[in-house]
């Protein structure tokens, strides 16, 4: 069933408006009809069951809500993914398999080994559309909430940002790390509230990470992790370390 994304205002009592590209995507793409079924989500991991009522030509979708539930696609842990910039258009790809793994939220980073450097002027243009990509996969893969892709920061900025969560996972090639598994197992578990910590996830781009980068990283006590034999690409590893962590969170 088609499943379109709303804010809370456009919800009243027992009915919900549909406006914009999604409106227009209902009714000249999908070609729906009044009578048809469709899911909507409030970004507030609330699912809505329901049949369209009317059309405003192809601006406005209006529709009544049959049934409501939470739901229950959405992950019991708080995956925050900050991505070093890598070459051509890797990152959309690590955008689109991030949000079907259930990450929440992906940060952008500029690193002293990444080829590619933010450019102030292209950084709205690209941040939209990268949202946009977000919206998709959120559509395609049953997500209640659309993961918010923010601009690209510093490596400084980042380092900040990641260190606020509860488990800060440095992913490094180099010597003095930790397997993934033996941290996950240890350090990811569940609370009484049945809530998993906080995780913030940090990959390099196709250069890895300098020893500085390193050294601050261990500044701000986060764990540099080891992800086995093998040195993955830089838009193989979100995924790889995303689908550890779901394994533990959602499949054991």
């Amino acid at each position: 069933m088609p499943r379109f994304f709303i804010r809370q205002n456009k919800i009243e009592n027992d009915h919900l408006t549909i406006e914009g590209t999604d409106a227009r995507h209902i009714a000249r793409a999908l070609r729906m009809a009044v009578g048809d079924d469709l899911t909507v989500c409030d970004m507030q991991g609330n699912e809505y069951s329901c049949v369209i009522t009317s059309f405003l030509d192809d601006t406005e979708v209006k529709a009544k809500i049959v049934s409501r539930k939470c739901s229950e696609n959405e992950p019991r842990c708080r995956i925050r993914l900050y991505q070093a910039l890598p070459k051509g258009d890797k990152l959309d790809t690590v955008i689109q398999k991030a949000v079907e793994c259930g990450v929440t939220e992906i940060y952008p980073f500029e690193s002293e080994r990444c080829i590619v450097k933010m450019k102030s002027d292209a950084e709205a243009r690209k941040t939209e559309r990268r949202q946009k990509i977000s919206e998709e996969a959120a559509k395609q893969c049953g997500r209640s909430v659309i993961p918010a892709v923010y601009p690209t920061v510093s490596f400084e900025e980042m380092i900040e940002s990641a260190s606020e969560s509860e488990l800060c996972l440095f992913c490094y090639e180099g010597e003095g790390t930790l397997p993934l598994g033996k941290i996950i197992d240890e350090k990811l578990k569940m609370r009484e509230d049945g809530v998993y910590p906080d995780v913030s996830l940090i990959i390099g781009s196709e250069g890895g990470f300098s020893l500085h980068e390193v050294a601050r990283a261990e500044q701000k006590g986060m764990i540099k992790i080891g992800l086995g034999r093998r040195i993955l690409r830089t838009e193989t590893a979100s995924g790889f370390v995303l689908a550890c962590l779901v394994c533990k969170t959602e499949l054991s």
